[in-house]
Formats: C-alpha cells, sequence, structure tokens
C-alpha cells in the first residue's frame, strides 16, 4: 500500500478542454520520487524532439513530492516544468507557499497541460472537480497579485491557492517567472512565458481530501526532532540576517558580481547589504506553509518616499545582486520596488537584473540608443551605470515590451545580444541561456565547473559548487584536484536531485545529519515505499542523468555538440576582473576544460558528456540507450 501519494495524473489539453485522470504507477512513484523527477521524465517521454517551447504541445508540467499536506519541514513545494524558452533545454522551477499542500489536498500529484486555449483562461482544482473558466475580460493583462485576490474574491475563499504569471509571461518574456502567494516565485527558466503561450493566466487549487502516511507514530517522533533541528543553529542565518547576509561576505572575497559582472567587487555595496537592510528596510520576517525556519524578509520604503511611497517586497541576496550591484545600483529603494515589479509583472528577479546589466552595457557601448528607450522622462539621461529609476522603469518595459529596448530585454541576455549583434554575446553573462546567479565565478573555481555543467543553464541549486569554494576545501583560483571536486559535484548533485524531487527546501539539508540514509528513512516513513540511502541516490543519480540526456537529445537534433554547452561566458576567459580581492582574476580556460573532463569521466559520460551505455544501464535509463 502506497501512502501519501494520491498516484492522481490529471492531464488537460487545453485545445480541446479535455480533462483526464490517470493512476501512477507504484513503481514510477518509487523511481522518481515526484517533482524535478516526475517532470523529467514526462518531458522524456512526452515533448517532441525539436519543438519550440511555445509550441501548444510543449508539456506545461506542475508536479509535488510524497510530502506536502505532512508536518515535514519546508515540505510545502511544487516544481514547474516544460520545454524552456530561455535555455531551449530542460526549463524546471521550484517554488513554496501554500500551492503544493493545497494540490495535495484536491487529491493531485501531477498535472501535464498541453494545447492553446482558444482564449485567457484560468484552472480551478477544487477537490475532484476540475474547472477551466474564461478570463480574457477579468484577468488577462493584470499583474498576478491582483489575480491572485480576484480568484479568491470570486470564490469568497482566502485559503486557494493560486499560481499564475502577470504580464510578462503573456508578453512571452523569455525572463518570465510564475508567482504564487505574492512574493514566492517559481523564477527561472521561463516557466510564466510557457503559461502566456498557451494562454493559461493561472492555476487554483482548493482541496479538503486528508494526507495519510505509512507509519504515523514513528513519523511524528522524527518529524519533531526535524522541526527542532529546522529551529536551531543549522539554520540560523537564514532567520537572521538571511541570504543578505552574503553582500558583504562575497565582497570582501571579491566574488559579489558587480557592472555586469565585469568585477566581484562593489564600492558601495554596504549600502545594499543584508546589515543595512536589517536595519533600515525591513518591516517583517515570515515563513511559508509548513515552514519553522521564517527566512523571508519583507522591506518596505516608507509612506514619504517621493518615488515608491508603501512598497513592500520580499526581498533575498540573489534579487540585491542582480537589480543592485550587477547593474552598479546603490539604492535600496529602487531594490524594493525593482523587485515588487518583477513579482507583479512576472519576470525572474535573477535573470532579469542580469539582463538589465547586459542593457546598460549595450547602451554604454551604443548598441541600445536613447531612440530606443522611448520618450519616457525617466531615460533623459539615457539607461545608465547606476540609475535605479531607469532600472526600475526598464522592468515594467520588459514586462510589456512597450518599447524598443524593452522588447528587445525581453528575450534575456542571449536573445537580446543574437539580436543586437557586435559581438555583444560577449558581455551577455548567461549559460545554456539562463543568466548566471550571484557568484562572479572568476572568483570560484569549483562553482565555474557546477555552474557551467548545470542542466538547466547557469544554476547554484544543481550542487551547491560555490561551498566548496567558499568553505575552501579546494583553491579557488585554481582547477587542481579536478577528479576529486568532480566527485563531490557528483555527490551532490544526486543528493539536491532528490531533494528537488521530494520536493522540500534545501535551507533544510543540514538538518538530516546522516545525509541521504536519513532522507531515505523519512520517505519509507511517508509513503510506505521501502527505501534505503543507496536506492534514494540512485533515484537521484537516474533524474540528474535523464534530464541530461534530454539535453543532449536537444543539442544532437540541433547539430550541436553538447560539450560545447557546458561552458562560461567569453567574459570569464578574457576579461580580468578590474578591481578588489579578485583583481587580475580570470578562469583559466584550458585547465577549466580539463576539469570538465575530468567531470564526465566521474560520471561515466564520454569526452562529449554523453552518458556511457554501460552507465544508463547502471542507472535504470535503458530505455534512453539508441536515442542519443
Amino acid at each position: 500500500m502506497v501512502e501519501a501519494y494520491t498516484q492522481i495524473c490529471v492531464r488537460i489539453d487545453l485545445t480541446t478542454g479535455t480533462v483526464k485522470k490517470e493512476k501512477l504507477d507504484k513503481e514510477f512513484c518509487k523511481n522518481y520520487i515526484g517533482g524535478y523527477g516526475f517532470i523529467t521524465k514526462i518531458l522524456w517521454d512526452e515533448c517532441p524532439v525539436g519543438i519550440d517551447p511555445f509550441d501548444p504541445q510543449n508539456p506545461f508540467i506542475v508536479a509535488i513530492g510524497p510530502f506536502p499536506g505532512t508536518i515535514v519541514p519546508t515540505s510545502s513545494k511544487y516544481a514547474v516544468g516544460a520545454k524552456s524558452p530561455a535555455s531551449r533545454r530542460i526549463g524546471f522551477g521550484i517554488s513554496s507557499g501554500s500551492v503544493g499542500a493545497q494540490m495535495r489536498r484536491a487529491g493531485i500529484d501531477l498535472l501535464i497541460i498541453t494545447g492553446k486555449s482558444p482564449e485567457p483562461v484560468f484552472i480551478f482544482f477544487d477537490d475532484d472537480a476540475v474547472k477551466i473558466i474564461p478570463c480574457k475580460d477579468t484577468l488577462w493583462g493584470t499583474d498576478i497579485w491582483h489575480t491572485e485576490e480576484e480568484i479568491r474574491n470570486m470564490f469568497g475563499d482566502q485559503r486557494i491557492a493560486v499560481m499564475g504569471c502577470g504580464q510578462g509571461g503573456e508578453n512571452l518574456s523569455r525572463l518570465a517567472c510564475i508567482t504564487n502567494d505574492r512574493a514566492r516565485q517559481v523564477g527561472r527558466t521561463g516557466m510564466g512565458a510557457v503559461m502566456g503561450s498557451k494562454n493559461l493566466k493561472a492555476l487554483a487549487f482548493r482541496g479538503s481530501k486528508p494526507i495519510k502516511v505509512a507509519k504515523p507514530k514513528e513519523f511524528m517522533v522524527k518529524a519533531k526532532e526535524l522541526i527542532q533541528l529546522a529551529n536551531g543553529k543549522d539554520t540560523i542565518k537564514y532567520r537572521d540576517l538571511g541570504t543578505p547576509i552574503n553582500v558583504m561576505k562575497f565582497n570582501d572575497l571579491g566574488v559579489l558580481p558587480t557592472k555586469n559582472f565585469q568585477t566581484g567587487y562593489f564600492e558601495t555595496a554596504d549600502k545594499v547589504s543584508g546589515e543595512t537592510m536589517d536595519e533600515k528596510w525591513v518591516v517583517k520576517k515570515t515563513g511559508c506553509s509548513q515552514c519553522p525556519i521564517a527566512c523571508d524578509h519583507l522591506c518596505g520604503i516608507p509612506k514619504d518616499h517621493k518615488d515608491w511611497p508603501n512598497v513592500v517586497s520580499s526581498v533575498d541576496f540573489e534579487s540585491i545582486y542582480a537589480l543592485g550591484p550587477v547593474c552598479m545600483v546603490d539604492d535600496f529603494a529602487a531594490i524594493i520596488k525593482g523587485v515588487e515589479l518583477c513579482d507583479r509583472y512576472g519576470i525572474d528577479t535573477m535573470s532579469g537584473g542580469i539582463t538589465l546589466g547586459f542593457g546598460m552595457e549595450a547602451y554604454e557601448k551604443g548598441l541600445i540608443t536613447k531612440e530606443m528607450l522611448g520618450d519616457n522622462p525617466v531615460y533623459k539621461d539615457g539607461f545608465n551605470w547606476g540609475d535605479g529609476k531607469a532600472m526600475v522603469q526598464m522592468i515594467e518595459d520588459i514586462c510589456l515590451r512597450s518599447t524598443p529596448a524593452g522588447d528587445i530585454l525581453a528575450e534575456g541576455s542571449r536573445g537580446a545580444a543574437l539580436k543586437l549583434g557586435n559581438d555583444s554575446i560577449r558581455y551577455a553573462m548567461q549559460i545554456k541561456g539562463v543568466g548566471i546567479p550571484g557568484y562572479e565565478l572568476k572568483g570560484l573555481s569549483t562553482a565555474s565547473i557546477g555552474f557551467a555543467v548545470s542542466v538547466r543553464g547557469a544554476c547554484h541549486l544543481r550542487s551547491g559548487s560555490y561551498g566548496y569554494d567558499m568553505k575552501k576545501k579546494y583553491d579557488r583560483s585554481k582547477y587542481d584536484q579536478a577528479e576529486k571536486r568532480g566527485k563531490d559535484l557528483m555527490g551532490m548533485e544526486n543528493y539536491l536531485a532528490v531533494i528537488d524531487s521530494l520536493v522540500v527546501c534545501k535551507f533544510t539539508r543540514g538538518i538530516y545529519h546522516r545525509g541521504i540514509p536519513e532522507v531515505a528513512e523519512v520517505y519509507e516513513m511517508v509513503t510506505g515505499i521501502p527505501m534505503n540511502g543507496e536506492e534514494l541516490e540512485m533515484c537521484g543519480t537516474r533524474i540528474h542523468d535523464l534530464a541530461k540526456c534530454f539535453n543532449i537529445r536537444e543539442c544532437k537534433f540541433e547539430g550541436i555538440d553538447p560539450a560545447s554547452e557546458d561552458t562560461l561566458p567569453w567574459r570569464n576567459f578574457n576579461e580580468p576582473n578590474t578591481d578588489g580581492p579578485t583583481k587580475g582574476w580570470f578562469n583559466d580556460e584550458k585547465e577549466f576544460k580539463k576539469a570538465i573532463l575530468s567531470y564526465y569521466k566521474v560520471h561515466d559520460w564520454d569526452d562529449h558528456g554523453v552518458p556511457t551505455e554501460k552507465a544508463l544501464k547502471e542507472r535504470g535509463l535503458e530505455f534512453v540507450i539508441g536515442k542519443i
């Protein structure tokens, strides 16, 4: 008997309006866990090879793991996947909040949505009922905060969980995210744009079904232990200053991305630091549903501010670095407002901020002209480094595609560079079309490997690779001990693939002091499915390698060597950092490539990053053989 999983998959064809329910096999649940794993297998099986991400047949997938609705700490999370408009490879992202728990209470583990609705709609899942509701005249064209409120008001129930896209998704910006609970996002890889391409404004969930666990007595003892640990020293930094504590730490190390990654040091970093934020701007600390950590720092602009009075948004490190130092903006009020617009209009603050930094450099180099900015007086002096007001306005221009510059930048830094030409791709700070997170990789050698090989484009969450540099396990200026680094990265890739499939927050990965064997114990207590640490780790390996195979299949269709995508921007190899502690540092391309080959070897992949037949068989991926 399987508990926790409902084993229900709902398939919706928006073109025809048909809804079908299927039962998920127990072995499918065990082998792919949930979340990221479910998404990866469905994309491999059902996404047509070479399809455009905006084609109606690109599957839009929403998946949870076995834990939502239970008291496992930070377990109310959900994952979204599709072929990515940003990378044209596997796309997925994860968000917290109320959606995961309400989806489980409505009796759903997996949603697969294809087709394109003839008119804008949202879908309401109300226990067993599924309603496709037209919204052209009510919700389409509005921001997602308004959409959330209107759907709840429509049904007179504030408990309804809503996830949806804003104008950025409607207008097919490749930066578009999905927002739920106002301050939580599926931020990366352009999933909001896939919703927009299907005329799908939002998904709403309301459920009343009970959640059962297989071993309730043992589980209650273990869950209480984990909750206590989640309230302890392992997570204190997230509760205190939160992730913005990284601003000054990274600046002191010379790895705070600044001026579109031209350097790793921001002279006025103290103005946007976690310490300054906590002292001057934080108005409330809160947490997601089923989270004892409360890492969410809500920041407010005073009511007497001349430009943006009474604005409140959730601010973390990733938003600060991208809208702040990358753009040379040290006005914290501008960052708060920028985050609010990104969240409401629906674009990823990280890739969005990096694209803004690219845009400022393109303006400096004359590739974006004053005429392309339109006639808004905020651009009277142009689109220059450090101009917080111009940065905020450009977010709106991108989401609405309301000016020639905004229209170009809505494509993301890689897409914009391809349109602008003139070697501008050299300073598009992206990997596989996805903007680089808040780590200046010229000063973090292990991270440069981990980000380059990430299956969803530049990503700090696939292996935690930066940690090996920050904690000084390896020399961050060199590529020595390449095989050992590769083994460490592989181990964390597999573990985090499990975490993202369960789906739980990575901030709690440290509370499992015995690592993956302890996670396996909790999984078995909840589901009743026998599972040990080795088996669960193999699930992570299987999921990660299948995601890699999906990308390889797409590369082969396009005639591209998959190894050519596992690299860094031109700037990393050719333009050393300009100042600060890492002044003069750059990534040695020759040594970097050697390290990548060592990483492949550890995985039992060939020199092109393609898994061997032996590796595929060992990982239960025989069905891939002959297709990559």
